[in-house]
């Protein structure tokens, strides 16, 4: 059983605490033309093991998070938020779930929560960001209705995920997932 409520600030530092790396068989391979981009699937090996640094999830601005608790009252899943009221976009800065919780619907129901909130802001659209690396993360965001929308190949730049491209993705914030 898990339950899930807006995070205080002792959850916040439990929830920055989760572990986020996860490794993939598969990434997105992304190629730019002057014309067009192109995104595929392609099967990597060994797999990539990708561990994020810790300054890396860090936004800018009022943040709003929401805290999956475990039965031993531990928090194993977050989702941060920001809301833009110029253009009515709910910005997904961060969505973890701690490894052993993985595939259990968490990251599902966190994101069902912000949805929620956004609607309650009159929130127009989700937005976020993924590295192309994280092609398990792009598909369960598809999964979650998602679509990619743009990419930036030179936001990592400088950082220690030089080399990978920003995906950014977006849906509309309407009821139902």
């Amino acid at each position: 059983m898990v339950t899930y409520r807006a995070a205080t600030s002792e959850d916040r530092k439990r929830a920055e605490a989760i572990d986020n790396s996860f490794t993939t068989d598969t990434v997105l391979e992304v190629t730019a033309t002057d014309a067009e981009f192109r995104v595929i699937h392609v099967p990597v090996d060994p797999p990539v093991h990708k561990v994020y640094p810790d300054d890396e999830d860090e936004t800018d601005g009022e943040e709003h998070v929401i805290v999956a608790i475990d039965t031993e009252g531990d928090v194993c899943g977050a989702i941060t938020l920001a809301y833009a009221t110029w253009n009515r976009r709910l910005h997904i800065a961060d969505l973890r779930v701690s490894p052993p919780h993985r595939g259990r619907g968490i990251g599902t129901a966190l994101m069902e929560r912000a949805l929620t909130h956004g609607r309650d802001l009159a929130a127009r659209t989700a937005w976020l960001e993924v590295t192309n690396v994280n092609a398990p993360a792009v598909r369960a965001y598809r999964r979650l209705g998602f679509a990619l929308c743009g990419l930036d190949t030179s936001l990592y730049v400088g950082t220690e995920s030089e080399g990978e491209v920003a995906l950014f993705m977006s849906r509309g914030c309407e009821r139902g997932l």
